[in-house]
């Protein structure tokens, strides 16, 4: 077998620095908003220089839109390869919540990235062609279980999909992004793990409540 050409392991060995860079620069924007992260940091845990990530990104701001573009990315596509034709228009319902559930509570970046970016009124998402291009692909799943359901007379005939997805991101992104002010105020961590699978379950039983109704 043929050892991998010099061309093939530079671009790995690029690749490999894009996406350490990439992951280092997710936690600190995510810690310290995009107003307080550093460049300068972000070289240094990753051992490269500034110089080098304006190389590959252009800049903080466009850092910082790759970064977005990465989190929202990642939940399209688990959202894409979500097989649920099988399942009943219930089920499948269910099963979209609960993967969007599971990937905001296994991912508290992206939230604190959401937050932040909502701080800056979405201006940086405006300016990513990748995530404006992300809308039909956030919904076409969504809606094709809603089709089945109505067709099936399961489901009533007024939902919009856009609905159905604000209320389950709504869901899970409180969970998360309300988690410390919620147990000052009320004293109940929401992510307590004994309550957790109430919860899942809650969401879904709401959706399908909503949905029959």
């Amino acid at each position: 077998m043929a050892a991998p050409s010099s061309d093939t392991e530079r671009q790995r060995d690029k690749d490999r620095t894009r996406a350490d860079i990439l992951d280092v620069a997710t936690r600190e924007f995510a810690d310290k908003g995009y107003t307080g992260a550093r460049v300068d940091e972000i070289a240094e845990r990753t051992s490269t220089t500034k110089r080098m990530i304006y190389y590959y990104f252009g800049g903080k701001e466009q850092l910082y839109i790759a970064v977005l573009e990465q989190a929202y990315l990642a939940i399209r596509a688990l959202e894409a390869e979500l097989d649920v034709e099988h399942l009943e228009p219930e089920d499948a319902i269910r099963r979209l919540a609960e993967l969007t559930f599971d990937h905001h509570e296994a991912h508290p970046d992206f939230i604190r990235l959401v937050s932040i970016e909502n701080i800056h009124r979405a201006e940086h998402i405006a300016r990513s062609e990748v995530l404006a291009g992300l809308a039909n692909p956030a919904l076409d799943g969504l809606t094709q279980i809603l089709e089945r359901g109505r067709a099936a007379g399961r489901f009533r005939d007024d939902v919009d999909p856009l609905d159905v997805h604000m209320v389950i991101s709504s869901f899970c992104v409180f969970r998360l992004a309300n988690r410390h002010t919620f147990a000052a105020i009320f004293g109940r961590d929401m992510l307590d793990p004994g309550r957790r699978e109430h919860y899942r379950r809650m969401l879904g039983d709401l959706l399908i409540d909503y949905l029959t109704s």
